[in-house]
């Protein structure tokens, strides 16, 4: 690697982690600034508002790389063809396209990063901010979930087990309900499926209830007492906890690793329901890391072609072309989500046509 080729690589990698880590560090920031009308009627310590955010920086740095990506390497390019340097090493000889090969390798191994980051470091930490959240209030972990299957404690003492629940339908099927007493199992109960039924009157087992109840469907009661087997069609069990409960301490499809939503959404299909939501935003995640390939390769295109201004004009020109993506992405996901497109076109599209264009300009680039 030439001299110089080192010292634009340096400057850009130095920028690129001063700006990305400060964008991120504000919208973490902002996010515990939201969250702290939640927080303050609990007096919770600065050292746990200070992890709160720091647990929410790696989602915030995911999610802004691209940007930071785009603006820094159009100011590191811009710089260089403000000073005249880049006419210097075309008079001199030398090429252009040469000069910026390793921005593309360090494209190549930011998109690699952003895909270690989204599927080993988001996931993880996102699961700590919501236990920390859940620390602070006090408010206790009720239950877990994971790839749809969902262990419980219900209001009667009784653990149960959820093979697969569906938040968007509020249906829980493959229930197990393990009734103990005195260290002994007493009674368990295996069930088909359970739906709840939503109703104004009060179910007389507490307020938590007083919106409906669960009923199970398709039934095989064991009694462990006497041994006795019992099956029925329907019954109500109002013991269990609302949907919407459950619904603010599930998983969001963006807080899960790639392999994670792909176990889900097989075990989805499996039991015969197809989520499309699920499957653009796993398509999505796919396609995420490329993108930081591809702001990198029109940050360093732009201005050789003497698209970009200097100073603020070319910040307003990253954060223009930032947007417009995020834009064609975010409408592109909707189609997707309606089922108009299909997942894996909704995902790439834009991704595609963005890259399309930063390779007709990056070959475009006059030696």
């Amino acid at each position: 690697m030439l001299i110089i080729q080192r010292h634009y690589l340096k400057e850009f990698l130095k920028v690129l982690a001063l700006v990305a880590a400060g964008l991120a560090l504000i919208f973490s920031l902002l996010d515990l600034v939201d969250k702290i009308d939640d927080f303050l009627p609990y007096n919770p310590s600065l050292k746990n508002l200070v992890l709160y955010a720091s647990f929410n920086f790696p989602r915030y740095l995911l999610y802004l790389l691209p940007m930071a990506i785009l603006l820094c390497s159009l100011f590191t390019i811009s710089q260089a063809d403000r000073r005249f340097e880049i006419t210097a090493v075309k008079a001199a000889g030398g090429r252009v396209k040469i000069l910026l090969l390793p921005f593309l390798f360090a494209g190549l191994f930011l998109s690699l990063g952003s895909f270690v980051l989204g599927e080993f470091i988001v996931p993880d930490f996102s699961k700590k901010a919501h236990e920390l959240k859940n620390e602070i209030t006090k408010k206790g972990k009720k239950f877990t979930f994971k790839e749809g299957t969902m262990w419980l404690r219900a209001q009667d003492g009784s653990i149960v087990k959820i093979g697969l629940y569906l938040p968007e339908k509020n249906i829980s099927k493959n229930v197990s309900i393990f009734k103990v007493h005195k260290g002994a199992l007493k009674e368990r109960i295996e069930a088909d499926e359970a739906e709840w039924s939503a109703s104004s009157a009060s179910s007389g087992v507490g307020s938590k209830n007083s919106e409906g109840k669960w009923k199970l469907k398709n039934i095989t009661l064991y009694n462990a007492q006497d041994g006795s087997i019992n099956k029925y069609k329907e019954l109500e069990y109002p013991f269990m906890e609302p949907p919407a409960l459950f619904a603010e301490d599930i998983q969001k499809p963006e807080d899960l690793g790639i392999r994670e939503l792909f176990r889900y959404i097989k075990k989805l299909e499996d039991a015969g329901f197809k989520n499309l939501k699920l499957l653009v935003d796993f398509h999505s995640k796919v396609s995420y890391p490329f993108v930081n390939f591809v702001m990198l390769l029109l940050g360093i295109s732009l201005p050789m072609r003497g698209k970009t201004g200097k100073g603020l004009v070319t910040t307003a020109v990253g954060i223009f072309i930032s947007l417009l993506y995020w834009f064609g992405h975010a409408m592109s996901l909707s189609i997707g989500y309606a089922g108009i497109l299909p997942p894996v076109i909704a995902t790439w599209l834009v991704p595609l046509i963005f890259g399309i264009i930063a390779v007709r300009l990056f070959k475009g680039i006059h030696e």
